[in-house]
Formats: structure tokens, C-alpha cells, sequence
């Protein structure tokens, strides 16, 4: 019974050290990650949403729509992206608000796309994929502060949105206190939504195998004798070693 409660110990130890671990070590990779900031030029400035007070961006959403704005009047982009919904009927939504405060630094209005619906960081960026395609937009450089950068383009590469990282030059996440809260929560954010998307993960197998899952044994049996399943297991095994 002491054998047994030592190594129940001893398993509970190690996972609590190798959490730990893991969590420093994806913590430094945000941190570091965000100081990457591409100098190209791009057809469009996708921002992230933030807090808006009334008709007015927060403090660390108009950040980053400063930043959008800077790169515009550079000549860096052609467009300009704003994203988020708002967080109770009857409120303006982030984008619009964006939306007003460039027209009155002077942004012209028919540069300037929005979505007045997303509620999250994968929202946003699903909708603003949504609207590139739309206008033909091809590529995009990502707006966002530094330590939501790493989070924002994995999500962005997942869903196939061609973009560059562009962080905040500055930030109102300053104080030491701030920035350990705002790490804390996009360190824990960021596993959860590699841990979902490991658990989504469908292999070639998984969906060649699933586009006959409704229909007839014979059919998949068919598949099977075709000799297209190995080619899938094939495929499968290289997508793992490699």
C-alpha cells in the first residue's frame, strides 16, 4: 500500500515538474517571438480587437490601431482590417469604433474593412480571412502586442491566412505587474489552443477513411481493395516522421 501511494507520489511530482517546465519554456518562446517584427510590405493590416470604452478604442486597442495606421500612411499596406464584435447589445462594436477613429486620422473610408462579430483571437482572424478573400486581399501583416503575436500567427498559419507578424512599437502593458498577468494568461491560452488543436488533428487516414463514413461497407471495402488506404497510411506515416 506504501509501494503504491510512493509511486502515485512520485507520478503526481513528476507531472507537476514537467508542467512547470513546459510552461516556462512555451513563456519564452511568446516573450521572444514577440519581438519578431516584419519590415515587408503587405496588401493589408489585419487588427486584432481590444476593449473599446464607449465610442472610444481602450487604451491598448488604440495601440495597436496606431500601428495599423502608421503602416497605411508608410505605403506598406493598401488596406486596412479591423476586427471585433462587442460585448453587449446596444454598445458599438471594437471595429467600428477602430473604424471611426482612422477615418479621423484622416484613413479613407473605402480602405477600411470590418467585422462587427467576433467575440476571440481565432474569431477574429476566421472573419478576417473571410473578408481578404472576399476583396481579394492576398496577404496580410497582423497587429496585435508582442506577447499576443505567437498565439495570433499559429491560429493565423492554421487557417491558412498569409500573414506576417507586426507587433505594437509600444504598449500600454508596461508595468511589471501588467505585463507578468498578461503573459501568465497567454501562456495558458496558447497551450489550451495547441491541446485542442492536437485533439482535432485528423490525419490523411482519418479523412480519406472518413469521406466513405456514410456510406455503404461495400464501398469502403472497395476503397480498401483499391489500394488507396495504404497510399493514406503511406502518407500518414511521412507526415509524423517528418
Amino acid at each position: 500500500m506504501q509501494f503504491r501511494l510512493r509511486t502515485l507520489l512520485h507520478i503526481f511530482l513528476s507531472g507537476c515538474v514537467l508542467l512547470v517546465v513546459t510552461y516556462a519554456e512555451v513563456a519564452c518562446q511568446i516573450v521572444q517571438f514577440g519581438n519578431q517584427k516584419s519590415e515587408s510590405p503587405a496588401d493589408a493590416a489585419v487588427v486584432l480587437g481590444a476593449a473599446a470604452w464607449g465610442n472610444k478604442p481602450s487604451p491598448v486597442y488604440r495601440e495597436r490601431i496606431m500601428e495599423a495606421l502608421y503602416l497605411y500612411k508608410e505605403g506598406r499596406v493598401r488596406w486596412i482590417i479591423f476586427t471585433g464584435g462587442t460585448p453587449k447589445e446596444g454598445y458599438p462594436s471594437e471595429a467600428e469604433v477602430a473604424r471611426q477613429f482612422a477615418i479621423a486620422n484622416d484613413i479613407p473610408a473605402g480602405s477600411i474593412l470590418v467585422d462587427i462579430h467576433s467575440r476571440s483571437t481565432k474569431q477574429n482572424l476566421l472573419r478576417a480571412k473571410e473578408l481578404m478573400d472576399g476583396a481579394g486581399i492576398q496577404t496580410a501583416l497582423l497587429v496585435s502586442d508582442p506577447l499576443h503575436m505567437r498565439r495570433a500567427m499559429t491560429i493565423a498559419t492554421d487557417i491558412n491566412l498569409h500573414a506576417m507578424p507586426s507587433p505594437t512599437v509600444s504598449s500600454r502593458i508596461q508595468s511589471w505587474k501588467t505585463w507578468g498577468a498578461f503573459l501568465w494568461r497567454e501562456t495558458w491560452l496558447y497551450l489550451g489552443y495547441l491541446l485542442v488543436r492536437t485533439l482535432e488533428y485528423k490525419s490523411p487516414l482519418d479523412l480519406e477513411v472518413e469521406k466513405f463514413s456514410h456510406g455503404s461497407v461495400s464501398s469502403l471495402e472497395a476503397y480498401r481493395g483499391s489500394g488507396r488506404l495504404g497510399t493514406a497510411t503511406s502518407a500518414c506515416m511521412r507526415h509524423w516522421a517528418g
